[in-house]
């Protein structure tokens, strides 16, 4: 690809809206992940008998159990989230952006 090309690409409004949405969107779903996930680390660091304690009275499952798994799948749903977003709003801008680079060729 012509330095030309890659210049013009970058400086293509819709271009510059993808990188500035997708970035956005990805530290937000980081900071939630990381949020979720150190509150766990911590509460097992300074309070681990709050996730030591047993689900009953006669159960040997505790409430980390449960509080762990909950953790693991809500990283899955927000990597669904964010494959979902960007099948449908990042894909649409970069066809976008594939369609006004070939009509620049």
């Amino acid at each position: 690809m012509k330095k030309e090309h890659v210049e013009a690409i970058k400086n293509d409004p819709n271009f510059q809206e993808l990188v500035s949405k997708r970035s956005k969107f990805a530290w937000t779903l980081t900071i939630a992940m990381l949020v979720v996930y150190f509150a766990f680390i911590l509460t097992i660091a300074f309070n681990p008998s709050a996730l030591g304690t047993p689900l009953s009275s006669d159960s040997v499952t505790t409430v980390g159990i449960p509080v762990g798994i909950i953790i693991i799948v809500f990283a899955f749903i927000l990597t669904g989230i964010y494959v979902r977003r960007a099948n449908s709003e990042f894909d649409d801008l970069t066809a976008k952006i594939k369609k006004t680079a070939k009509e620049n060729e």
